[in-house]
């Protein structure tokens, strides 16, 4: 950025999380991509990222990592900003409680 001065100011990068609330599912019906879903897969669903997208969920609770790829959309239940699959989902640990706290980013 340029400043009036002639003084040019640059910005740190920061690198973007979000967290909130997710849940699991195991259909195995046809996603919004077109395949089919797997709950065997690492794959989630999202409202707006694009499909392919890789991004590392961290489960808040327990610290527990994986990466997924974004394959569905979803969730539609207010509050929620992921849906995992149950493989995902048993990785950070959350299957009997159906869901958890997490932050997510691009991996």
């Amino acid at each position: 950025m340029m400043l009036a001065s002639g003084l040019s100011l640059s910005l740190p990068t920061v690198a973007h999380a979000q967290c909130g609330s997710a849940s699991w599912y195991a259909l195995t019906s046809k996603t919004a991509s077109g395949e089919r879903m797997n709950p065997q897969a690492m794959t989630a669903a999202h409202r707006s990222l694009p499909f392919g997208t890789k991004i590392k969920v961290t489960n808040s609770s327990n610290g527990k990592a994986v990466v997924v790829r974004i394959n569905d959309r979803g969730p539609f239940i207010k509050g929620r900003v992921l849906d995992l699959s149950k493989a995902a989902a048993g990785k950070l640990g959350f299957i009997g409680k159906g869901h958890t706290k997490i932050c997510m980013e691009k991996s």
